[in-house]
């Protein structure tokens, strides 16, 4: 997930005042979020998706990690398998039932920092109505100016990044129960690549869809 920073002008002249880290506010940008996630179809493969639309934000001071907050929220209809019959299946009411669910939830709770670039990031995620408590096992992969901002106006600015990802059971929020042989388990990863400021004229390319190989993985 790709974050870039948000000053208003009481908290640009207070950083402007003073050099000591403060709590700087990131917001997402698209073009460089991934939301990707696999699942056991019935025990015989693995199949995988990405949700191709999410946002969030992330306030964090370098000075204090552990009390970093992040909240991200994933567009349940914008599942992308690369099988058009499997998204379908996926966004009814055996799955997600996104006509009455549209939203995935995230909102962190406390994180405990496990090493020098990574941490555990426990909060309530919200599924198919269902609020469970799930705990990401996060890794920071980037945060301070863009090594491509020497060059390119784009990439000027701080930026931050990291990846996450989690396990959990869909059949705790309700999702898959019509179906007799259910989804053991969900992997989910969140991808932040390094955010910069994104003005509104901004245009941010979405990720590159992929493609299965055969419309036989369909569930």
């Amino acid at each position: 997930m790709l974050f870039s920073k948000l000053f208003n002008p009481t908290a640009t002249a207070i950083a402007l005042a003073t050099p000591v880290l403060a709590e700087v506010t990131y917001k997402t940008q698209q073009g460089h979020t991934e939301v990707r996630v696999k699942w056991s179809h019935a025990g015989v493969s693995m199949q995988h998706g990405e949700f191709t639309t999410a946002e969030g934000t992330l306030v964090l001071d370098e000075a204090n990690v552990e009390g970093a907050r992040l909240k991200a929220v994933v567009d349940a209809t914008s599942i992308h398998s690369g099988v058009a019959a499997l998204d379908d299946h996926i966004k009814n009411a055996d799955f997600l039932e996104v006509e009455t669910y549209p939203e995935i939830t995230f909102e962190s709770a406390s994180v405990t920092r496990t090493g020098d670039k990574t941490a555990d990031i426990a909060g309530n995620l919200t599924m198919h109505g269902v609020t469970k408590p799930v705990t990401l096992q996060a890794t920071l992969t980037h945060i301070g100016e863009h090594p491509l901002g020497q060059f390119l106006e784009y990439y000027k600015g701080d930026w931050a990044a990291f990846y996450a990802r989690t396990e959990i059971e869909p059949k705790d929020f309700g999702v898959g129960m019509t179906i007799p042989v259910g989804t053991r388990s969900s992997k989910s990863t969140l991808k932040c690549r390094p955010w910069n400021n994104c003005s509104p004229k901004t245009r941010c390319r979405l990720p590159r869809k992929k493609r299965h190989r055969s419309a036989r993985d369909c569930a």
